[in-house]
């Protein structure tokens, strides 16, 4: 058959003539374009020898596809038809979702308690923005009420807090803090634990730094309770140790203002040393120039008594 297939005016039904029997001259009636040489399939096909057009009946590949070098190839034009979009307006993919897009731009926010969801999702971003450029700063936005709701119920423990204070330790990065809302209790020494000079705070935002508190207790027996007490003393000492070092106070100061819950506003707490800028639009220039009480007092006129 792979010679009939060079004869340029050969077909199939010649072929089973010959063996039949009937002669050459019914087929030289039946017209066939002739072979071009040129052509890569057809000359593909004629070289093939008799074993692989002769196939069994009961072949499992479907006939002649096997012509071709790779099989697979047959199912690229509707491949490549399905990847194409036909409208430009569409989006090629769904977008991503709001965290994610912060992410893009290297902003981590915390805008909840300091439960163990929050804290895993806060630690899995920190570590992945640090494997992303270890180079580039990270900015963390908070506005958390730390591991306690505002009204001082707790909603977590305080290893949570210190989950994230260890993983912000080991990073690589310069991190800057900024307080947006309120940062209380752990959510406040997350914030001081930013950066030297990259610490922020916006003008109408709140810190507050309190003593840890005893989980609620339930039914558990005199002597868990106990146990559990101890241990919120050892964290309220850590606490203490922390944020003396990052607000450049003394431990003993620390502890003093923590007897009670200590609110700072956003020129208290950069006093307290918790941050080192206030976010305000051309504020520090305004202050900058701003004349002391002083000097307004001696161009308005006013005399100061020293008896006053």
């Amino acid at each position: 058959m792979a010679n009939c297939l060079r004869m340029p005016m050969a077909s199939p039904l010649c072929c089973s003539s010959k063996r039949r029997g009937i002669g050459v001259t019914n087929c030289a009636k039946i017209p066939m374009a002739p072979l071009n040489p040129k052509d890569p399939f057809l000359s593909r096909l004629a070289s093939l020898p008799d074993t692989l057009l002769n196939r069994p009946k009961n072949s499992d590949t479907p006939p002649i596809l096997d012509v071709f070098d790779s099989p697979t190839l047959m199912a690229t034009p509707a491949q490549v038809e399905r990847s194409v979009s036909y409208n430009e307006h569409r989006p090629r993919r769904p977008p991503p979702d709001l965290p994610s897009l912060l992410l893009h731009g290297r902003i981590v926010y915390i805008g909840m308690p300091l439960v163990p969801a929050v804290t895993e999702l806060i630690v899995a971003e920190l570590m992945y923005l640090q494997w992303m450029d270890p180079k580039e700063p990270i900015y963390l936005y908070i506005n958390s009420t730390g591991t306690t709701r505002d009204d001082g119920e707790t909603v977590g423990m305080d290893t949570e807090g210190f989950a994230i204070y260890d993983a912000m330790m080991q990073l690589k990065n310069g991190i800057h803090t900024v307080a947006v809302g309120a940062a209380i209790g752990h959510a406040c020494l997350l914030l001081s634990a930013g950066s030297k000079g990259k610490r922020f705070m916006m003008p109408h935002a709140k810190a507050m730094i309190q003593q840890p508190r005893v989980p609620s207790s339930g039914l558990m027996p005199a002597s868990d309770v106990l146990i559990r007490a101890k241990e919120v003393i050892i964290n309220r000492d850590i606490l203490v140790k922390l944020l003396a070092k990052h607000t450049g106070n003394s431990e003993e100061t620390v502890a003093n203002v923590m007897k009670r819950p200590f609110y700072m506003d956003s020129t208290r707490a950069k006093e307290f040393g918790v941050i080192d800028k206030i976010l305000w639009h051309g504020q520090e220039k305004i202050m900058a120039d701003a004349a002391p009480p002083e000097e307004w007092d001696k161009n308005a006129g006013i005399k100061v008594l020293d008896a006053m």
